[in-house]
């Protein structure tokens, strides 16, 4: 069941986060709801990973194309 919530944010924080969600093809308000989801789970579970892992997890940015890099790779290899 959905609810609604009225939140009280800086105007630019609202407008980077419009763009960020548009660029992404989600609602901000699924963005919203899935960061709170998040932040909940976190609380709830304790985490089966090791520490390392946990630090690195985001450390590679979403855009990351790691099929460029493979052939920028492969090319350097073979040339």
């Amino acid at each position: 069941m959905n609810t609604k919530l009225t939140l009280n944010l800086d105007k630019e924080i609202i407008n980077e986060a419009k763009i960020y969600a548009k660029s992404h093809s989600v609602s901000l308000s699924k963005l919203i709801e899935n960061y709170l989801n998040s932040l909940t789970q976190k609380s709830k579970e304790k985490s089966s990973v090791s520490a390392l892992v946990e630090s690195l997890t985001g450390i590679i940015p979403n855009d990351y194309e790691e099929r460029d890099d493979y052939r920028n790779y492969i090319d350097k290899k073979y040339s």
